[in-house]
């Protein structure tokens, strides 16, 4: 086991990566249930791990049903969808989406979902609320959901 210079063998854990990102940070606990949502350009989003909590990546938990077109230049997410299904795009192609399934969207790449998603969502690094830009979004060719 790595040594870490500012605890004590005996309080040593499985929390010693997230202490060598924020030396005075062990751990985070957050309860959904305890963090109100508000709307964003996703959705509803709860911050469950948030920019100001000093850890590597945020987590939001997000409920979508039509999410507006935009893009991040600093920030990269993973989408892990909870329950539902709905559609994504990812700059000109589009997929769908169902529970168990799990997407990367690097930075630079224009994307939206819609339908009915509960979603955790991974951004790397922290930050991605600054980082948000909209683009007008084209009216889908007919047939296309």
């Amino acid at each position: 086991m790595r040594q870490m210079p500012n605890k004590p063998p005996q309080q040593r854990g499985t929390c010693d990566a997230l202490m060598t990102m924020h030396p005075t940070l062990s751990f985070i606990r957050r309860d959904r249930a305890d963090v109100t949502p508000w709307a964003e350009t996703c959705g509803q989003i709860r911050p469950l791990l948030e920019e100001k909590d000093g850890a590597a990546a945020e987590v939001h938990h997000l409920e979508i049903t039509d999410a507006k077109l935009h893009y991040h230049e600093r920030t990269d997410e993973i989408y892990y969808v909870i329950r539902g299904q709905g559609s994504m795009q990812l700059d000109d192609a589009r997929i769908a989406l169902s529970e168990g399934v799990v997407v990367y969207v690097p930075r630079g790449v224009k994307h939206r979902a819609w339908g009915n998603l509960e979603v955790l969502v991974v951004c790397i690094p922290r930050g991605v609320l600054h980082d948000v830009h909209e683009v007008a979004s084209p009216t889908p060719p007919a047939g296309v959901s």
